[in-house]
């Protein structure tokens, strides 16, 4: 299965000096440099969010403000495809130490925990 990771940006208030453009192609040149900056990184634009930020008002007072924030994901890399290699089993020369070997005290090479 996929797994992403996110990254939320918050929405520009004001566009960016941009010549030759105003109003309305003015701020989307703006979220355009965003989008293709974000997006030379690896991360795919998902959606705008609108969400409610409880924020504090002077000494008691709480007030909700609305913050956009612009959504994207990209792909993590999928570990359970990049498995070791499992390990070759070589012939071993003769005198060689051995792990099997490791529980073989006995003479006649029994092993002593039977």
């Amino acid at each position: 299965m996929q797994r992403y990771e996110y990254k939320l940006v918050p929405a520009p208030q004001r566009a960016t000096k941009h010549k030759g453009l105003k109003g309305a192609d003015l701020f989307a040149a703006t979220l355009q440099e965003i989008l293709n900056a974000l997006g030379q990184e690896g991360w795919e634009y998902q959606r705008a969010e609108t969400l409610p930020e409880e924020v504090r008002t002077g000494l008691t007072a709480r007030t909700t403000t609305y913050r956009q924030l612009l959504v994207f994901r990209r792909a993590l890399p999928d570990t359970t495809s990049q498995q070791p290699a499992p390990a070759q089993i070589t012939a071993r020369p003769e005198g060689q130490p051995s792990l099997a070997n490791l529980f073989l005290d006995r003479e006649d090479g029994s092993d002593p925990r039977n």
